[in-house]
């Protein structure tokens, strides 16, 4: 995969997980499970993918996190949006969204009219 997909689809993965957490706290399964809902199951995060992604906008201090108990009583770590990342999330989302609706209608556009030589 080029570099330039792996960054597209990082930053789509940060957008989501800001969404996610733009309603409060959640614990990265609930955030995982938020994703896949809202996708209808179209993007399903492995760990793999999910912890990195959660630790490297904590590093960026776009989210804090904190021990605690989930609703299964086990020990969890809950993350939430910081100033900065809300800020981040709010800059970002309305030029995902026209990205995102560019290219749904090119996608469904017609065959191109092509003069022949």
């Amino acid at each position: 995969m080029a570099d330039t997909e792996i960054d597209l689809l990082r930053s789509s993965l940060d957008l989501l997980i800001l969404k996610a957490l733009g309603w409060g706290p959640r614990h990265g399964v609930a955030v995982a499970e938020w994703i896949e809902g809202a996708t209808k199951d179209a993007l399903r995060l492995e760990e793999g993918t999910l912890y990195p992604a959660l630790h490297r906008l904590e590093r960026k201090g776009w989210l804090k996190s904190e021990w605690g108990m989930s609703d299964t009583h086990r020990r969890a770590k809950f993350y939430r949006l910081t100033a900065t990342g809300r800020a981040r999330f709010r800059a970002e989302a309305p030029a995902w969204q026209r990205f995102a609706s560019a290219i749904a209608g090119a996608l469904q556009a017609g065959a191109p009219d092509v003069a022949e030589a």
